[in-house]
């Protein structure tokens, strides 16, 4: 196995992206970074499966945890990496250019130089957060080990075009079923159509508000929307069964509860199974450690209307912001694509704020 070049963001982020990781096959991916992590002194290294921890110990009186996850979506023709010069700037092309082994690449060359930081530093590098959220590696390190994990502050490197964006919205996943009663389609009026019945399910959702809801000074949009449907026998059966797949994403002033109960009632009437539910992170800009950090980066902070891996912690109460290279609009995307100049600004960004003149 070669070493990874942790002095060189550029460099790293094309030898990070071109080691296989597709989710739940990160095991090549993780040695690699245990590795080259394990031979930096100032840093006491664990690991719980393809989920690598690494950490300093020098009793300071604060202590952030910077994470990003290994894994990537399926690659499709889009690796290895290569780079591109746009309009004099140069960009890396490639599968998890952008979500995210920019910002791993940049969290490594800022662990590797900050030998001496202001604040004690707990780096992970987590696997599986791309599929099922009961395999995320950051979750399941949080159940088994708590004591590693444990900050006043947390930063994840999710692409945010080295921005900081704050908090995330809340997401919800369920399934509406509309019964009916089966029958030939030359004798319709012996039966009952579910998929016509399933219009008033799509108008209610139609007509929800999409809505802008400031929560501590960000606005985050809110949105329902059908996302899959299910109906029908055969072109001579009238359907006796058709279910939709609904996606509520709901900003962070509502809890997990309050956006099941606000579906519920939007849905009276009609059977509803919740599949999936990840509430959302307020951006804890009050906080002294969240104030810092936005002060030393230097930019305003815009709200990050995906979910995040920022809700786990918030959920600890500990404040957390999403910082990394890379357009999201890119992620997973075949033209997946982040500007050098960002996974440097955020190295940078990560010194200047821990390193010895940092606040």
């Amino acid at each position: 196995m070669n070493a990874l070049h942790l002095h060189d963001p550029e460099l790293l982020t094309r030898e990070l992206c071109d080691i296989p990781s597709v989710s739940g096959a990160e095991a090549q991916l993780a040695d690699a970074v245990e590795v080259a992590v394990s031979g930096l002194p100032h840093l006491r290294v664990l690991r719980d499966g393809d989920t690598v921890v690494a950490s300093t110990d020098l009793g300071r009186p604060r202590r952030v945890v910077i994470a990003g996850h290994l894994d990537t979506v399926p690659v499709h023709g889009n690796l290895p990496v290569i780079q591109e010069v746009r309009d004099g700037e140069r960009w890396l092309v490639g599968r998890g250019t952008v979500d995210m082994k920019g910002g791993v690449a940049a969290q490594l060359s800022a662990a590797a130089a900050l030998r001496d930081p202001t604040w004690d530093i707990t780096w992970v590098w987590y696997d599986q957060e791309e599929v099922d959220a009961a395999l995320n590696g950051l979750g399941r390190v949080m159940d088994r080990h708590p004591d590693w994990i444990g900050g006043d502050f947390a930063i994840l490197g999710e692409p945010t075009s080295a921005r900081i964006e704050g908090g995330c919205n809340g997401s919800c996943r369920f399934w509406i079923s509309v019964p009916g009663l089966r029958a030939h389609s030359a004798r319709a009026w012996m039966g009952h159509n579910a998929i016509h019945d399933a219009a008033d399910v799509i108008e209610r959702a139609r007509s929800f508000p999409e809505t802008t809801v400031r929560v501590d000074g960000l606005d985050y949009r809110e949105g329902l929307n059908a996302v899959q449907i299910e109906g029908g026998v055969a072109g001579n059966v009238i359907p006796d069964l058709c279910r939709i797949h609904f996606n509520y994403r709901f900003a962070p002033d509502k809890s997990a509860r309050q956006a099941e109960t606000l579906m519920r009632e939007r849905f009276a009437g009609f059977e509803l199974q919740m599949v999936d539910m990840s509430p959302g992170a307020r951006p804890g800009l009050d906080a002294p450690e969240t104030r810092a950090f936005v002060q030393a980066i230097g930019e305003d902070v815009l709200p990050k209307y995906g979910w995040t891996d920022v809700a786990r912690f918030s959920a600890l109460g500990i404040p957390a912001v999403n910082y990394g290279p890379g357009d999201a609009r890119l992620a997973h995307a075949d033209n997946e694509a982040v500007r050098v100049s960002e996974i440097l600004d955020c190295a940078a960004g990560l010194r200047r704020w821990l390193g010895p003149d940092g606040h």
